[in-house]
């Protein structure tokens, strides 16, 4: 201490000033020799005995949902109607079931109903003006031969002479099938030129020459072919009437509004195959005789 400090305080009257220094800020009441004084003593006691972590934090649990009986399930946060977020703890938003189903609704495009097909005009060209004239040919010869066997017309046998023509060929029953021969050829050309029941016309047809070509061949040994012993004429009809079946009548017909006019496909087979089958039945049952022979 100065000089100065002993001469002041033996001046009478003199008291120094306090300070907040002067006293201790805490008093402790008890044995301070268990406080940790260094940095090991106090990270020790900051641990627990029972399973060595660091107890600077307790975090108080909870009881969860119980899984049984005897198991009771913990949280590590406090029981309440928000989650934990990294964030903090916010509440949980909670939804309108109405209104998320009527914006459902909403977002969900309306079915759109098919358009309605619209039909597209075919591009035939002159496909049916073809077709006209082949069947109009056909038929036009046909029923010219019709008519001769028929009513005797354009120098023909009439009906009686067409009969011994049939039973001269060897059919059996030569009357009935000279009938229906002759109305056969006479109502097929006929129906060929009007494009009408196309299909059954040309089958018609069909019939009537594939037996005119098997007593042609039968009338002369061997295969004839040309004209005019052989089977040409024939030949040609035939394959023209089988054509006519299959393409339909076209649209310049009385059928021509009808789909199997213009797109025939099974029911034109089909026909087809009758016309076949009744010439060779009608060959085979009636008259039996061996054309290639």
């Amino acid at each position: 201490m100065s000089d100065s400090e002993d001469k002041r305080r033996s001046t009478p009257g003199y008291e120094p000033a306090s300070s907040p220094y002067d006293q201790p800020t805490e008093r402790l009441g008890h044995d301070t020799s268990s406080l940790p004084r260094t940095d090991d003593d106090l990270d020790g006691s900051s641990r627990s005995a029972t399973d060595g972590t660091r107890a600077t934090e307790k975090i108080p649990t909870y009881p969860g949902p119980s899984t049984s009986s005897d198991d009771t399930a913990t949280r590590a946060y406090p029981v309440s109607d928000a989650a934990p977020s990294s964030y903090g703890t916010a509440a949980t938003p909670s939804y309108d079931s109405a209104a998320t189903s009527s914006y459902e609704t909403a977002a969900t495009p309306e079915p759109v109903a098919p358009a309605t097909p619209v039909e597209v005009k075919e591009r035939r060209g002159t496909l049916d003006l073809g077709l006209l004239i082949l069947r109009v040919s056909v038929g036009a010869i046909v029923l010219v031969h019709g008519l001769q066997k028929l009513v005797g017309w354009f120098d023909g046998p009439g009906l009686s002479g067409f009969q011994d023509v049939v039973s001269g060929a060897g059919y059996e029953q030569a009357r009935l099938l000279s009938i229906l021969g002759a109305i056969g050829e006479t109502a097929g050309g006929a129906l060929l030129i009007l494009g009408l029941a196309t299909p059954l016309a040309g089958a018609a047809v069909l019939a009537v020459m594939i037996n005119a070509w098997l007593v042609r061949q039968v009338a002369e040994p061997g295969l004839q072919f040309f004209a005019p012993t052989g089977v040409e004429y024939e030949t040609l009809l035939a394959l023209a009437a089988a054509a006519i079946v299959l393409t339909g009548p076209g649209r310049i017909a009385i059928d021509g509004g009808r789909g199997w006019a213009r797109r025939p496909f099974v029911g034109s087979f089909v026909a087809l195959l009758i016309g076949v089958g009744g010439a060779v039945a009608l060959w085979v049952l009636l008259n039996g005789a061996d054309p290639f022979a």
